[in-house]
This record gives C-alpha cells, sequence and structure tokens, in this order.
C-alpha cells in the first residue's frame, strides 16, 4: 500500500540495490559473487533468506549459496534439484514480469519433491497481501542475449515487512536478478581464461605449466584470438595473435606484433571499434588483409589480469563473419533488385529518385519539368492533355521529410532545362521512360522464355549504353527507365536515340532472330515535384511519342 514515506522508502531501497550491485562486480570469484548475489537479497532487499541455485552443466540446479539462516545453509548447500522439478516450479503460480510467485495454496503439493527446500511453519495470514511461510518466489537468472539460458534462479523467502512485495519491490528483484545474472557470467569468464592468462607475461616458471593448455585454447581455436595491451603508451598494440587471425588477415605472427586493431580496422569502423567497451564489448567490422583487401569479423572482448593488482591485458575474440555480411547484402540486393534482369526494380529507382529532389522548389517561378497541357505540344494530333493525378504530394507515401533548413541546407537543388526540345544551356537529371514495342508479340508467339530472354538483353544493352554513373531500372513488364544526370535537352535526345538504336537490331533466342522496338519519353526531375510526378511526365511523353509514332507508320503505309 502506498503511503507518506513511500518515496523516503524508495530512495533508501534504490540506495541499498545501489550499493549491493556494486558490490557484485567486486567479487573476485564465481565462489564469491554468487555468496555475494544472497548476501545482497538479505542486505539490500529486505528479504531475511536468499539461497542462490545455479545451473550446473548437466542442467540441474545446484544450491550454490545461501544467506540468511546458518542452519538452513549447513542443510541445504550443494545439494542439487533436478531441471524437470524446477521448470515445474517456475511455470507455477503467478508471473511478475520474469518473477514468479507461487502462493502457499498452490504451493503445498511442492512439500515433497526433490528441489531442496527450507520453510517453516507459521499462522495462515491474517490479511490479503501478508506473507505466508509457505510462499515462494522466485527469481529466475537469465544470461544476455536472445536466447535467455537459464543461469540460475534465486528463491527469497520472509519479507521483512511481513507484506508480498508491491510494484516496486518486484521491479527492484527484478532488476537485482538480471544485475546478478551479468556478474555470474562475468565471473564464469574470468574464471575460465585467468588460471591460463594470469601468469602469461610475468612469470616463465609458472608458465610452463599452463602453457600447453592454453597454447590449445588459443593457437588452436577455429576463430581468432588476440592479447593486447592496455594503458600505457603502448596501448592496444597486439602481444599474441593465434595462427587463424594470421590466416584470417593474411599476414605473420612476427608483423601482427607492429599493430593494434586501430591500425588495421576500416577507416569508416574506426568509430565503432574506439566506441566498443573494453570489458565485455562486441562489434562488428572490417580488418584490412595483406592484399589491401577488407573483411568482416564480430570482435569481442574481455580483460583479464595478470594478478589482482598486476597489469591487465586485453583479450580479443575475433569471428569471420564475411560469409554472413554477403548473404545480408545479396538480401538486400534482392530486395533492390529486379530478379531476371538484375537491375534495380521499381521501390530503388523511387528510393535513388527521391534522395535527388526535395520539396522545396529549386527556383522561384520555375515551371514544372512537363505539363500535358501547356503550349509546345499542341501539334500531336490525336493526343488529349490528361489531367495530373498528384494534387497532394504525400498522397501516394512517396514524399518527403520537409526541407527547412538546418542538416539539409547542403542539398543542391535541380531544376529542369525550360525550353521544350530547344537547349536552353540548363543541365539537369532527365529521366527516360522506355516501353518496348511489339514485345506482347513475341511473348505470345514464342512464350515467357523467349519473352524473358529478350527483356535481359533490352537490359544488357540499355546498361552498356549509359554511362557509370546512370542508373537503369526496370519497372516492371517491358517498362525500363534511365536517370541520366547532368544532361541538357539535346544531350537527353541524344541519349534516347542511341539506346532506341541499341535496341533495335535482333536478339537471338534459342536459334531464332527476334525485334523489338522502344519508345523513349524525356521527364525531368525537379526539386518541388514528387518522385511520382517526375515519373508520370516521362510515362506521358513516352506515350506521347509512341502514339505519334504508329501515326506516322500508319500515313506511310
Amino acid at each position: 500500500m502506498e503511503t507518506e514515506s513511500e518515496p523516503y522508502v524508495r530512495l533508501s531501497t534504490l540506495r541499498q540495490l545501489h550499493q549491493v550491485v556494486t558490490d557484485l562486480n567486486t567479487a573476485r570469484s564465481l565462489a564469491d559473487t554468487l555468496q555475494t548475489v544472497a548476501d545482497g537479497v538479505v542486505a539490500g532487499l529486505n528479504y531475511e533468506l536468499a539461497c542462490v541455485n545455479l545451473v550446473r552443466p548437466d542442467g540441474d540446479l545446484v544450491v550454490a549459496a545461501f544467506a540468511g539462516s546458518s542452519a538452513a545453509e549447513a542443510l541445504i548447500t550443494g545439494r542439487v534439484g533436478p531441471r524437470e522439478s524446477w521448470e515445474k516450479r517456475l511455470s507455477m503460480g503467478v508471473a511478475w514480469g520474469d518473477l514468479r510467485f507461487i502462493p502457499h495454496t498452490e504451493g503445498w503439493v511442492l512439500m515433497e519433491d526433490d528441489v531442496p527446500q527450507w520453510h517453516t511453519d507459521g499462522p495462515a495470514p491474517r490479511f490479503e497481501d501478508e506473507w505466508h511461510p509457505h510462499d515462494r518466489l522466485y527469481a529466475p537468472m537469465y544470461a544476455s542475449g536472445s536466447g535467455r539460458e537459464l543461469l540460475g534462479v534465486i528463491s527469497v523467502d520472509r519479507p521483512r515487512n511481513g507484506r508480498h512485495p508491491g510494484p516496486w519491490g518486484q521491479e527492484a528483484l527484478q532488476m537485482y536478478a538480471s544485475q546478478s545474472a551479468i556478474a555470474i557470467s562475468n565471473a564464469r569468464l574470468r574464471s575460465n581464461m585467468q588460471r591460463a592468462l594470469v601468469r602469461l607475461e610475468r612469470e616463465q616458471q609458472a608458465l610452463r605449466a599452463s602453457e600447453e593448455s592454453f597454447r590449445q585454447a588459443f593457437e588452436y581455436a577455429p576463430s581468432g584470438m588476440a592479447i593486447a595491451e592496455m594503458g600505457g603508451d603502448q596501448h592496444g598494440r597486439l602481444l599474441r595473435t593465434n595462427d587463424a587471425l594470421c590466416r584470417l588477415l593474411g599476414r605473420p605472427a612476427s608483423v601482427m606484433r607492429r599493430y593494434s586493431f586501430a591500425d588495421l580496422v576500416h577507416p569508416e569502423d574506426i568509430g565503432t571499434l574506439l566506441r566498443t567497451s573494453a570489458e565485455g564489448g562486441r562489434a562488428e567490422l572490417r580488418l584490412g588483409r595483406r592484399d589491401g583487401t577488407y573483411v568482416w569479423v564480430s570482435l569481442r572482448n574481455s580483460v583479464v589480469a595478470d594478478t589482482a593488482d598486476g597489469p591487465r591485458f586485453l583479450l580479443t575474440h575475433v569471428e569471420d563473419i564475411e560469409e554472413r555480411k554477403r548473404h545480408e547484402l545479396q538480401l538486400a540486393h534482392r530486395a533492390s533488385h529486379d530478379a531476371l534482369t538484375g537491375l534495380p526494380n521499381s521501390a530503388e529507382l523511387r528510393s535513388r529518385l527521391s534522395a535527388r529532389i526535395c520539396e522545396r522548389p529549386g527556383a522561384p517561378g520555375n515551371e514544372p519539368a512537363y505539363d500535358p497541357g501547356r503550349e509546345g505540344y499542341e501539334g500531336y494530333e490525336g493526343y488529349e492533355p490528361q489531367p495530373q493525378p498528384y494534387e497532394h504530394e504525400h498522397e501516394h507515401g512517396f514524399g518527403f521529410e520537409s526541407v527547412g533548413g538546418g542538416a539539409y541546407d547542403h542539398h543542391v537543388h535541380i531544376v529542369a532545362p525550360t525550353g521544350g526540345e530547344v537547349d536552353d544551356g540548363t543541365k539537369g537529371l532527365a529521366v527516360l521512360f522506355c516501353d518496348l514495342d511489339g514485345f506482347k508479340s513475341i511473348n505470345d508467339r514464342f512464350g515467357h522464355h523467349t519473352g524473358d530472354a529478350v527483356l535481359i538483353e533490352v537490359a544488357r544493352r540499355l546498361t552498356t549504353g549509359v554511362r557509370d554513373g546512370d542508373t537503369v531500372a526496370r519497372l516492371g513488364g517491358d517498362e525500363f527507365v534511365v536517370l541520366a544526370d547532368g544532361l541538357g535537352a539535346a544531350d537527353a535526345a541524344d541519349l534516347a536515340v542511341r539506346l532506341r538504336n541499341a535496341i533495335i537490331p535482333p536478339i537471338r533466342v534459342d536459334g531464332r532472330a527476334v525485334r523489338v522496338g522502344a519508345s523513349f519519353g524525356i521527364g525531368w526531375a525537379e526539386c518541388g515535384m514528387t518522385v511520382e510526378e517526375v515519373l508520370n511526365s516521362a510515362d506521358q511523353r513516352m506515350y506521347v511519342e509512341k502514339r505519334s509514332r504508329a501515326k506516322v507508320h500508319r500515313r506511310a503505309g
């Protein structure tokens, strides 16, 4: 129940919790850490009894530490409870977040099971939230990561105020269990590695006794490992590297000792490396090979000490993740590229186009890149101007964040040539919309296999006919779009002619020669337009050309 003193109680509890969590990180060994966990529950969370049950390698849980009663400690410490019985307990009762509370009304069935336990008899509760001697409260400890591996369980009993913990008490116990899991994981890491590394650089005689076991673990590890200096003028310098790391980077161990990871990391990843914590830090970055290429790796750090007050060293585990990164890039490529032709797809085209234009017009008074109703297109007989379908720039989800200054002041606004087909000297981003002529008849007559081969060859010819920085994308079906920056009106018209001429020659498929033509519409991207307006402008121009050419053919016939 909330009282006037509740804020002061919480502040006092928070101070106690901070102190016991601090104590967790000062324990020197795994056994000290486990006992510190149990003592912290009694000292900082106001329970009279606390027990730490640790998961053994075989999966069962052993009572590893006890606090609050020397008699109970002597009775159950070291006893083992089966994993199945513990899983049953952690599925009973009421879940308070990760905590599990089993009231005495349900817990009586556990009185005779094979989990080590200590309890006393007592009267029935006098009020709803009064603690009963047979009530049980468990705080599971999980390893960090997505797998939620169970490390152990903290069981508590007899709150000093005689009541069930409220939301604050539950949160404090759950937070303490989480910090305890981290402390236990770190203590295990220290206890596993420190025995092999404690006398690594200082005592040669003791090194002979432990060198073989450490050498087996270090030198023959399937992934890379390195030991580096910490502190001083040589901070970060590699002292020792295993064969796997040398093979990965193509450098002998004698050469590796000249470097630190900061010397080997890709320039774009130096910030990631510098932000990686020495104790328990993880990072994914690129390291340089001897041949000048880079390989993606995952770094995991831990700190080891020669003695309690001796120098400390950085132990780094280096895992090759090049294949995973390559797979991620392949997945990203598949999401943004057409599966048949390998060209950027419609989504990627719109992304690239949206990166070049913004909502703010490039200059006051600029006309749109294309207006189907304006003068200059009256000569196309039979062509009826179409209304602009996009009256609101965000209507179809292709709008952009407001560009009003600040981080966007570096944006270079683009404008379109305003002279129609006459080159006025303005250079802009040309958008060439291409639709194949006669493709449907090839598909209908020879089948989709031939049609696919034609699309692949057309994609190749278009890509060959543009500059390296230009974009050739497939919208779908037999429609393609070319983005070419820095062109004037005459340049764009010449490019359309060259690409059309490149498509016209026969395409041989399975010993058969087929032909397709192409109609091109030239639009211009301009700040102040939406992506859809830009594409729609080029699309409409393409249809104007297609109808005009068809009309010319009819007259000629």
